[in-house]
């Protein structure tokens, strides 16, 4: 089964899939309302206006598995991103991306290494995965990398299909 055919719901409840993207490059977060990283959707909502001409966007996962930093509904995660800092990039629903109910998407991309070579677990809110126009994992990047760090730029960069 490739990334594209795993089934996703967005954060409206609505279903989909990776599949609308294929052909861009996509970086997918595990957000959180309420954790000293999410000042980090500030450089996540610039990058989606940087890059979404080029083939690019950003796809936010909430996930309330770390300190139940993400407790709100659906609703009022929309309001907050929105409101607080203008993200405009699609959103899933509140996912699960460890433990026995890690959802199928996260199964794939924990597969991945890091800079490091270390691949599995999420270790906190906002860890990056950059997925290819062809829809492969190609880059891995840890929660304290900032959306806007020249490394997280230059793989962005590189996976802009025009």
């Amino acid at each position: 089964m490739s990334l594209y055919d795993i089934p996703l719901t967005t954060l409206s409840d609505e279903p989909t899939s990776l599949a609308p993207y294929k052909g861009k490059a996509v970086l997918v977060v595990n957000t959180a309302s309420q954790c000293g990283l999410t000042p980090q959707y500030s450089g996540l909502a610039r990058l989606q206006s940087a890059y979404e001409e080029k083939g690019f966007t950003v796809l936010g996962v909430p996930c309330n598995q770390f300190g139940g930093q993400e407790p709100g509904s659906a609703d009022d995660i929309a309001t907050f991103c929105a409101t607080g800092f203008g993200v405009t990039f699609p959103m899933l629903e509140k996912t699960e991306v460890n433990g026995e109910n890690r959802h199928p998407l996260y199964q794939e991309l924990v597969k991945t290494a890091d800079a490091d070579g270390e691949s599995g677990d999420i270790q906190w809110n906002f860890e990056k995965f950059l997925i290819s126009p062809t829809g492969e994992i190609v880059g891995r990047f840890r929660p304290g990398t900032e959306p806007e760090a020249p490394e997280l730029i230059a793989a962005i960069e590189a996976q802009l299909p025009a």
